[in-house]
């Protein structure tokens, strides 16, 4: 039996992509008969992770603007003997806070294969809060952890690429997966319809994500104005919660804030609208443009990240370049007239992503695990971090 070790700072119920990916690849190593150990800060709550074999809960510490995610602090004499009563057969490392840096420190020095996730574009992060003279060493930073891992996994080939031009090592694509059957357009809800005062033939465009500058939420007002200037009856509906909220709530006082929602009433959501907009260029991937396209709306996005991996222009959604926001705007306002179009992208956005399975992904990634176990020398140099 293998023993995989997860090493994250955020975790399920948190509402985030890597979250949600995390608990995904769990459920299904578990169906594999993998066993697994579980390092992260402690939740408020004061739970634990009832389908992990040994969890080890460390101090945490919030973020301004990010308090629903924990930074876990370092922890090198706690996993140190941890994984000398429990030694793991590879440890993933989500996140390259400090938690994640003494989990290298400690794999290397015990002789563990490691294996890194990129799952959030931190150096972006960087220019949006201000910080941009800091985003050269935030890069160089997270160059240095995950090439000190024997491999990182990205969900993009156009990630690959960028990180190994950036100088990153021994990078693989693990794509994501997706439930075809919680996100359905057979979850379409004329009551939730009713409930933000739309008919049954009004438009509705929906956001789902994060409200927080990353996620080029002024780019998202342009459009819905622009586009509410050609078709006045547009609905707009926000999913999700964030530090801009209140600001956006005075700034778009007709727009429906419907904030977290989870299970079967966020596949509600997403069933009953029938645009999906998503202006953010920050995603490492965008879990929700896939949920978008399975629930059978017609996606306006960059052509960036999942969008760009699984759309093609004016077949499955609308792609506009990343450096053309003015034709973002123009692809949401042409298609937001036309619902014949509408019906067309939502149908074969459906069936586009109906066969990404998250066994699938599941499988790739164990791979990936192996393959970090059975060729230590893949590691890269320099060894100390």
């Amino acid at each position: 039996m293998e023993r995989i070790a997860f090493v994250s700072e955020t975790w399920h119920p948190e509402i985030n992509g890597v979250a949600h990916t995390l608990s995904h690849l769990c459920d299904q190593l578990i169906t594999r008969g993998c066993e697994l150990q579980l390092v992260r800060p402690a939740p408020r709550d004061g739970s634990h992770e009832p389908q992990v074999a040994q969890e080890l809960q460390v101090r945490g510490f919030r973020l301004p603007g990010y308090d629903t995610v924990q930074i876990g602090a370092p922890a090198l004499r706690r996993l140190t003997a941890l994984w000398r009563q429990h030694p793991p057969s590879v440890i993933y490392i989500a996140t390259e806070g400090p938690l994640g840096v003494s989990a290298l420190m400690v794999a290397r020095r015990l002789g563990v294969p490691v294996v890194a996730g990129f799952h959030t574009n931190f150096d972006q992060y960087s220019t949006h809060y201000h910080l941009r003279a800091l985003r050269p060493l935030v890069r160089q930073g997270l160059k240095h952890f995950h090439n000190a891992a024997n491999l990182t996994l990205v969900p993009t080939r156009t990630q690959a690429a960028t990180l190994a031009q950036q100088g990153f090592k021994h990078v693989r694509v693990v794509g994501r997966g997706l439930d075809c059957q919680r996100f359905s357009p057979v979850h379409r809800s004329e009551a939730l319809r009713r409930q933000w005062g739309v008919g049954p033939q009004q438009p509705v465009a929906l956001h789902v994500g994060r409200l927080a500058a990353e996620k080029n939420i002024e780019l998202l007002i342009r459009s819905y104005e622009a586009m509410q200037a050609v078709q006045p009856d547009i609905a707009l509906v926000l999913v999700g919660d964030g530090p801009l909220r209140e600001r956006l709530e005075q700034r778009l006082p007709e727009a429906i804030f419907a904030g977290f929602q989870t299970g079967e009433a966020l596949a509600a959501h997403y069933a009953s609208a029938d645009l999906f907009l998503f202006p953010s260029l920050s995603e490492t991937f965008g879990n929700v443009v896939l949920e978008a396209m399975a629930s059978g709306l017609a996606v306006v996005a960059f052509d960036y990240a999942a969008a760009a991996e699984v759309i093609r222009d004016d077949h499955q959604g609308l792609l506009a370049p990343c450096t053309q926001p003015d034709r973002f705007i123009e692809q949401a306002v042409e298609v937001c007239q036309r619902p014949a179009r509408i019906a067309r992208l939502g149908r074969a956005a459906r069936v586009r992503v109906e066969p990404m399975a998250w066994s699938q992904v599941a499988e790739h990634f164990l791979a990936c695990l192996r393959l970090a176990e059975e060729k230590p020398d893949a590691r890269s140099q320099p060894s100390r971090l």
